[in-house]
């Protein structure tokens, strides 16, 4: 059973959030997509993270990896060949896609393909001019009495 949610009333009340209901949006209506393969997000620092992909049966030239502008997008295409005969097929080897929604300012670091686990690593990076900086105090204002500059005015005689 499927639930929507009407944003229309958070509009109202809210400015420069339009990413942010689109994101929520586009989380409910990709829900219905399947989660196979398998994956894991992992949380590994305070500003980097690893995405683990279970693509058991998938060689690197089947396996396509895209980031673009806070979109990460795992394609992956199993080449069969057709000489082969399965009498029985467990492993699955069907595409997927996965996308995945990064936030500002993380990017992909790396990936890396080991015992049939895809490893996608993140890392967010704060550009200077957005962090936090230390403002000092100026000691030597204390005591002077703070006198605003006044205006003249030209009164007429």
């Amino acid at each position: 059973m499927a639930t929507s949610y009407d944003y229309t009333p958070l509009f109202r009340s809210s400015v420069g959030f339009d990413r942010l209901f689109n994101l929520l949006e586009n989380a409910q209506r990709d829900r219905s997509t399947s989660d196979w393969p398998p994956y894991d997000i992992v949380k590994t620092g305070d500003d980097s993270y690893r995405i683990s992909i279970a693509v058991a049966g998938f060689a690197e030239g089947d396996l396509d990896i895209t980031f673009q502008t806070n979109l990460l997008t795992v394609i992956g295409k199993k080449q069969d060949s057709p000489s082969e005969t399965y009498l029985h097929r467990g492993i699955a080897g069907r595409p997927f896609e996965h996308r995945f929604e990064l936030a500002d300012h993380v990017r992909v670091s790396g990936a890396g393909l080991s015992n049939g686990l895809l490893t996608i690593d993140l890392v967010r990076e704060i550009p200077e001019a957005l962090k936090p900086r230390k403002v000092s105090i100026d000691g030597s204002a204390l005591g002077r009495p703070h006198t605003a500059p006044q205006i003249e005015d030209q009164s007429a005689a």
